[in-house]
């Protein structure tokens, strides 16, 4: 279980201070912040829970939340960030959970295009970002992050096999320390998309941290489906697959390796 007051003191000086919500089950954290966002709630809420009995991954599907196995939670963003940039804050986002397993666990992630962590091949993480536009600027975006921590047992029908922090590390990890890195440095992360310099090196970064952006061959799953070799991230952080028919900008959907005959 999470001791509450080291963690909001830990987080002091932070947009999270004072501003944690936790509960010991709820259906989904993004759900929780999404409710919150639309009544009026301020930046920097942060929503999450020993278990999650509704938990959602992007494209709608389950993410299975296990009661104490992993780290569950929303974070409600208010910052003027374009909404242009949007597209970019899913990838940020994988910056800076890479960096708290890397901190904490100390394994390194490798980000699958646009919102997979994966230690190796098999999946350790996802990230959820739904947010709400005004014009051209963001009015809110709740960004939902989850990692499998403690888990030793996944679905074997999953398209991408599971595992967890604990597995590859061959050690306990700490939730509580986990999540204080992970929202110091998505505040960090959050914050510099208000900055052009900063967000112009996302795509370099994320390109960085991921063997899934250039030069990997992939089967593109969603209204955009194809198949071809990626070719790196544009300004707006969408993948460039070359495909037998040419360049494809990929807006939305997901990537696996593609299949060789």
């Amino acid at each position: 279980m999470f001791d509450l007051a080291a963690l909001d003191a830990a987080l002091a000086g932070t947009a999270f201070a004072g501003r944690l919500h936790f509960l010991p089950v709820t259906g989904s954290t993004n759900a929780d912040a999404l409710e919150a966002a639309r009544a009026g709630a301020p930046h920097g809420g942060v929503w999450f829970a020993d278990e999650q009995q509704a938990g959602r991954g992007r494209g709608g599907h389950q993410w299975h939340s296990a009661a104490g196995q992993g780290l569950y939670v929303s974070v409600l963003l208010r910052l003027p960030i374009p909404a242009a940039r949007l597209p970019l804050l899913p990838l940020s986002t994988g910056l800076a959970a890479a960096a708290a397993i890397q901190a904490v666990a100390g394994l390194t992630v490798d980000l699958r295009w646009p919102n997979d962590l994966l230690l190796g091949e098999r999946k350790a993480g996802g990230i959820l970002v739904e947010a709400k536009s005004v014009g051209a600027v963001s009015d809110f975006a709740v960004v939902g992050i989850g990692i499998n921590v403690h888990q030793r047992e996944f679905d074997p029908a999953l398209s991408t096999p599971g595992t967890s922090l604990d597995i590859v590390s061959r050690r306990r990890v700490s939730r509580q320390a986990l999540l204080a890195f992970l929202l110091k440095s998505l505040e960090h992360e959050a914050l510099a998309l208000l900055d052009p310099a900063s967000v112009a090196a996302v795509p370099r970064r994320v390109r960085q941290a991921s063997t899934w952006i250039a030069g990997r061959r992939v089967q593109v799953h969603g209204p955009q489906a194809c198949q071809g070799v990626t070719e790196g991230l544009d300004e707006h952080g969408f993948l460039l697959v070359r495909t037998a028919d040419g360049l494809v900008t990929v807006q939305t959907g997901g990537i696996r390796a593609a299949e060789t005959s």
